[in-house]
């Protein structure tokens, strides 16, 4: 499912118009976004967390050259279901 799929269901689903359901994914997403950039957790109670992880910088190797590499240090989003989601596509 693509972003105007989405779209759709929620317009089948919300009675909302495309241009409202449109509106109100794009505003879940930035406020999302929002938060993690600040350093906070999303908690969805029946679908999951949304969290920020912290990798540490490590050496690596360039496959191609065999050339050891150093990779920074690193945010990355993270995303573990809940046990509702889980349960559901079970």
């Amino acid at each position: 499912m693509n972003k105007s799929e989405l779209i759709e269901a929620i317009v089948a689903k919300a009675d909302l118009s495309k241009k409202d359901a449109e509106a109100a994914l794009n505003a879940t997403v930035e406020a999302i976004k929002e938060a993690l950039k600040a350093g906070e957790k999303v908690q969805l109670v029946g679908f999951g967390t949304f969290a920020v992880k912290e990798r540490a910088a490590r050496t690596g190797m360039n496959p191609k050259t065999k050339e050891k590499i150093t990779i920074e240090a690193s945010k990355v989003p993270t995303f573990a279901a809940g046990k509702a989601l889980k349960d559901a596509i079970q």
